[in-house]
């Protein structure tokens, strides 16, 4: 509720138990990790603190530098065509940025490209039927996008950060399961909600359920040798 108001705590304690949740399936130090749309690098520099060499890919300038320094390592680049070789990353990490991609099964599939045999590809996302899925301006994107924008812009007078259809995209838990599922070169390990305490995998088994009270899915998956 505060990434608004206050990013640098909200994304450091983000950042904390994203990389915790990654930790329990693979040891990170030494490991190679690829942040894609990381922002300004708070998950990148979580990675080198529990020893990982961590390496951060984002396409927003704006987004890169918000901080005011670019982390070390940074590469201005898009998530649909990395500058990695095939199998290059031990770990293949991205945060919240699917909803924000149009294309999100190419997305997927060069997370995949670059990761090892074996490797883990952690992917999470605000899905757009949550109580969150309108990010800034939610939850008055049930009403529709256009006039929950206008309510946003009425009530804080400025514009709202996210446009559907530019950098925001309707995307659903349904369908991006049964993509991970239906691929050979993955495993899913845990399909999850991030944030719920409990409950969390029993959620993501009910369809229709899962669009709203899932709020954001958590998808750690296993490249296939």
């Amino acid at each position: 509720m505060r990434e608004q108001s206050d990013p640098e705590r909200c994304y450091t304690l983000l950042a904390r138990d994203s990389v915790a949740q990654v930790a329990r399936h693979i040891d990170l130090p030494g490991k190679i990790v690829v942040d894609i749309g990381g922002g300004s690098g708070h998950f990148t520099e979580e990675f080198r603190r529990r020893g990982a060499r961590s390496y951060l890919f984002e396409p927003d300038l704006r987004e890169l530098s918000a901080r005011g320094t670019v982390t070390e390592d940074a590469v201005l680049a898009d998530g649909y065509l990395l500058p990695l070789a095939d199998g290059a990353a031990d770990v293949c990490f991205s945060s919240n940025v699917l909803e924000h991609v149009a294309d999100p099964q190419t997305f997927i599939s060069e997370m995949v490209r670059v990761t090892r045999p074996g490797g883990l590809i952690y992917l999470s996302f605000t899905n757009w039927l949550s109580p969150w899925g309108g990010h800034e301006t939610a939850p008055w994107h049930y009403l529709g996008a256009g006039r929950a924008r206008d309510r946003y812009e009425r009530r804080t007078g400025r514009e709202a950060k996210h446009t559907l259809g530019e950098n925001l995209f309707p995307v659903h838990i349904g369908p991006t399961l049964r993509h991970v599922r239906g691929r050979d070169d993955v495993q899913v390990v845990t399909a999850r909600s991030r944030y719920w305490p409990f409950f969390a995998s029993t959620i993501t088994r009910v369809p229709g359920l899962r669009e709203i009270a899932t709020w954001n899915l958590l998808l750690i998956l296993r490249r296939s040798p």
